[in-house]
């Protein structure tokens, strides 16, 4: 029998355990409500893990992205969701960044789709604007990136590799600081650099303070020898280049 006042998931039956499917046929094979469910651990009065995964979807519209940003009391809203079950959840969405964030190999750049390919899974569903300054070597080898409003961000190309905060903005500016910017990729012994930063509201289109603050470190760039070769914006799902659109 379910208990009245709790149900977990080991009440099951066991062909219908989320866990045991994950293990029978991979969690590629189970539906986002039975992942849910297994982040979850338990129900409530009646209600099974499995019920209140898929009630947290229903609440959110199966939005994972609008999920995704998330704080811990928006998660509480939903029925049956304390303030565990809603630190475990925004956990796991965390770790889901940071995996977003991780790399194996040192990357190779080429062109503004490579930086919005590398980036747009980081910064894209963000919710305040940040600055990215990726700094390259002499061969468009990436030899560390650093990102505005993240200073526990660390990414790796076989190595571990430095991060610093640059400077960070809020829903519909950011600051320049070319000073920080340049301290940063000299130490770094960086050839070059490409400025990134994205746009909370989902369009890339650059401001006259963008494209101001772009120029600024341009000319700051040339007189420290270190070229700035663009600025990418990243919208949702698409990007903007300053170099490519002969802004700069």
């Amino acid at each position: 029998m379910y208990s009245v006042d709790k149900l977990r998931i080991k009440d099951l039956p066991k062909e219908e355990r989320p866990r045991e499917r994950l293990y029978k046929l991979g969690p590629s094979h189970l539906k986002t409500s039975e992942l849910i469910a297994i982040i979850l651990k338990s129900g409530f009065q009646g209600t099974t893990a499995l019920e209140l995964g898929e009630q947290i979807l229903t609440t959110y519209d199966n939005d994972l992205k609008r999920m995704s940003e998330n704080r811990p009391k928006q998660f509480e809203s939903v029925k049956g969701v304390g303030s565990a079950k809603a630190a475990q959840l925004v956990a796991a969405f965390e770790l889901g960044r940071r995996l977003a964030k991780s790399h194996s190999e040192r990357i190779k750049i080429g062109s503004p789709k490579d930086v919005a390919d590398h980036l747009m899974p980081i910064m894209r569903d963000l919710r305040k604007e940040v600055v990215c300054v990726m700094c390259l070597d002499t061969k468009g080898g990436v030899a560390s990136q650093g990102i505005a409003g993240d200073s526990d961000n660390e990414v790796s190309w076989g190595k571990k590799l430095s991060e610093e905060t640059v400077f960070e903005g809020t829903l519909n500016a950011s600051v320049f600081h070319p000073r920080e910017i340049f301290r940063f990729a000299i130490e770094e012994s960086a050839n070059s650099i490409v400025l990134a930063h994205n746009h909370p509201s989902g369009d890339p289109q650059p401001s006259q303070e963008d494209i101001r603050a772009t120029k600024q470190l341009i000319e700051a760039g040339n007189y420290v020898g270190i070229k700035v070769l663009d600025h990418i914006i990243i919208g949702d799902g698409i990007f903007y280049s300053l170099k490519e659109e002969g802004v700069i």
